[in-house]
């Protein structure tokens, strides 16, 4: 037998199903889609303003760490583009081709941002420190170095923190930030944070090499600011890849999370055992859970439907983001024989 339930109303189903299955639709993701889109805009119109800057006072200062930066701040630019697109494309709603709907396009395309500041970010800045290097500009007056890193900081603290209170949202009591970072399951989110920390990283290192370039009067400074900054970004770049990479390939919710569900199964009456409880991450505040369960067998077909609609409003009122339950029970399969 198989169940299909909308907001609690269960019909008829796949009846090739092996076992018994519920899909229970609950409330949306804790995380508004509208908290997500607020800190994209944030962070588009702090790195979009801040990245013309750079690049003006780049070619005015010949300052290679102040060209870095500008890639830098581009490049950011264009990544919450493509995660605007991802955000777009994962609310559209399930279809026939993608029953369980397009939320993963989220991971996707964050994934496309990682590659990008590793490729353009990353690349393209250890190219031009390293250029630089070689034959290092003259050394001009930073004046206008420091004022626009320092107007940089300003607008990339401010999405820095917009990004920083979508996180808080999510923050479990003791975690650190780092910690709701590595739990977060919102791409838009965590990837902004990210960026937003390399950026804050690479204006101190910037500062700080065309201050010791012009203390010590050595202008290598400078372009060996432009690599740091560049390896900054390929670490930050192998981090979003890792976090997103496991989200796309179908990440399960925490240990604690599954502990909490298991307890919650043991309550049930009408179950004489419980098995292997799978989970999948489908998208920001979509998972998919499967459970292995025993009903006893003096139940009548009734009371099992019974059972599996409060084990559905269970687990819809303590776990909102379980959007589909699937139950496989070998006492229901041999009953549909």
């Amino acid at each position: 037998m198989a169940a299909d339930g909308q907001h609690g109303i269960a019909e008829a189903g796949d009846t090739n199903e092996a076992g018994a299955a519920q899909e229970a639709a609950a409330n949306p993701a804790a995380a508004k889609p509208g908290d997500s889109k607020k800190v994209i805009y944030a962070a588009i119109g702090a790195n979009l303003g801040i990245a013309v800057a750079k690049f003006i006072v780049a070619g005015v200062t010949g300052s290679a760490a102040m060209l870095a930066e500008g890639i830098h701040s581009a490049v950011d630019t264009g990544n919450e583009l493509l995660l605007l697109v991802g955000e777009r494309m994962s609310v559209r709603p399930p279809d026939r081709r993608h029953p369980f709907g397009y939320g993963k396009s989220m991971y996707f395309w964050a994934l496309i941002v990682a590659l990008s500041v590793f490729s353009l970010g990353g690349g393209l800045s250890i190219y031009h420190g390293i250029e630089a290097l070689q034959n290092p500009p003259p050394l001009e007056d930073p004046l206008w170095n420091y004022v626009v890193l320092a107007v940089a900081a300003l607008f990339e603290g401010y999405s820095w923190n917009v990004s920083r209170k979508a996180l808080q949202v999510a923050r479990q009591p003791g975690a650190s930030l780092w910690q709701t970072v590595r739990a977060s399951k919102d791409a838009t989110v965590f990837t902004v944070f990210i960026e937003d920390s390399a950026a804050l990283l690479g204006i101190a290192v910037a500062a700080a090499g065309i201050a010791l370039g012009h203390w010590l009067d050595n202008p290598y400074f400078d372009p060996a600011a432009s690599v740091v900054i560049g390896l900054l970004l390929v670490g930050a770049a192998v981090t979003l890849a890792r976090e997103t990479g496991a989200l796309l390939v179908g990440e399960s919710v925490n240990s604690e999370q599954l502990a909490q569900l298991h307890a919650l199964f043991a309550q049930e009456p009408a179950l004489e055992s419980v098995g292997k409880l799978r989970t999948m991450q489908l998208g920001p505040g979509d998972v998919l859970l499967t459970a292995a369960v025993q009903f006893r067998r003096e139940l009548r077909m009734n009371e099992v439907e019974q059972a599996i609609a409060r084990l559905e409003n269970a687990i819809a009122a303590a776990h909102p983001d379980i959007r589909h339950l699937y139950l496989e029970s070998a006492v229901l399969r041999s009953a549909m024989r």
